[in-house]
């Protein structure tokens, strides 16, 4: 039964990718040095804003996607709580050793942690990867050889996992049965990845070989399928952030969540 992965396109989807993914990079940098929690909540509201009702994607399926992200949480904050250092002791118990300073620290880079994830999941939802080499190579010039390359692979994709599954039929037919254990995990590897690797190897070379006919090592003027610029999205995402990022700053400043406005340690 095929998976419904409808959508409803929204004006994210309308950036020039380009343009996007140079603003992503930029955001993530900003990130690193932002060491106010209370900035980073008012950042991660203005990103989750964008995913929960931007993004063109039913309510279910974005719930469903940010599990990892609470996963993500968790995990990253609790490490820096319980192990992390601080002054102020609120308790310990053997080699957990909970601090205020490390309490505020697990939280601050929970908080990154989220954000991170929820600017790469609004880029993978709102980007089509077609559209984002194209963009690549009309507007940062990248070399056709190297984006369809990259195009090509992930076409390739899909095929892999279905030679993998006809593979997995195959030998169920003719009766093979797995082994457990670490010699059973070996055949079952050689069992698979052999036959794949041999099919991608051939599949390689007949690609290449169609590149090369069509002179995608040869430095030549080619025509586009898709010819993507810039438009009035692009200036709405623009002052989105400009809107965005000084109001968290502001909104820090003047009605801050906690009191700690530096996690760094300084003993």
């Amino acid at each position: 039964m095929p998976m419904d992965f409808s959508y409803k396109e929204t004006w994210l989807h309308k950036i020039n990718p380009s343009l996007k993914l140079l603003l992503m990079v930029l955001l993530f940098i900003h990130l690193l040095i932002i060491h106010n929690t209370n900035i980073l909540i008012n950042y991660m509201i203005g990103m989750l804003i964008l995913y929960l009702f931007f993004t063109g994607h039913p309510w279910k399926r974005l719930l469903v996607i940010s599990i990892p992200f609470l996963l993500i949480f968790l995990t990253s904050s609790t490490s820096m709580i319980f192990f992390g250092k601080g002054e102020i002791t609120w308790a310990e118990w053997g080699l957990v050793h909970i601090t205020e300073e490390s309490f505020f620290r697990g939280l601050h880079l929970g908080f990154r942690g989220i954000i991170f994830a929820v600017l790469g999941i609004v880029f993978a939802l709102t980007t089509r990867p077609v559209f984002l080499f194209y963009s690549l190579m009309q507007q940062l010039k990248l070399k056709p050889k190297y984006a369809y390359s990259f195009m090509a692979a992930i076409r390739l994709i899909p095929l892999m996992i279905e030679e993998m599954q006809t593979l997995h039929y195959a030998l169920k037919v003719r009766g093979v049965h797995e082994e457990k254990g670490v010699k059973g995990f070996y055949n079952k590897l050689k069992s698979y990845s052999i036959p794949l690797l041999s099919q991608s190897i051939r599949r390689a070379y007949r690609i290449a070989v169609a590149m090369e006919a069509k002179r995608f090592s040869h430095p030549v003027n080619r025509t586009y399928f898709y010819r993507l610029g810039f438009s009035g999205f692009d200036v709405i995402f623009l002052c989105y952030l400009l809107v965005m990022i000084p109001l968290s700053y502001i909104i820090a400043n003047h009605f801050p969540y906690f009191s700690i406005t530096d996690v760094r340690y300084n003993k």
